[in-house]
């Protein structure tokens, strides 16, 4: 397993474009897990880096902010930073 550091683990990165996009919106972490039917605190480990967010999950959250699943998803800046 690649161990990433923060700045190019693509949990972190979708967690800061996660908690951008929904401060963008207004929205406390609470109310986003309402509208997409998480708990508040998988939203918050999420939003942390914590969490390896699947597809479905991603759906949901993007449904629930008004905007596309890609909109969540942000490309390590190194290009070797993700397994092929």
């Amino acid at each position: 397993m690649i161990e990433h550091s923060s700045s190019d683990d693509p949990r972190v990165l979708f967690g800061n474009q996660l908690r951008s996009a929904r401060k963008a919106k207004g929205l406390s972490q609470e109310s986003l897990a309402a509208l997409s039917g998480l708990d508040r605190t998988y939203v918050a480990s999420c939003e942390r880096g914590k969490r390896n967010v699947g597809i479905v999950n991603i759906y949901r959250i993007a449904s629930a902010l008004g905007i596309s699943p890609a909109e969540l998803i942000v490309l390590p800046t190194k290009p070797d930073a993700v397994d092929p």
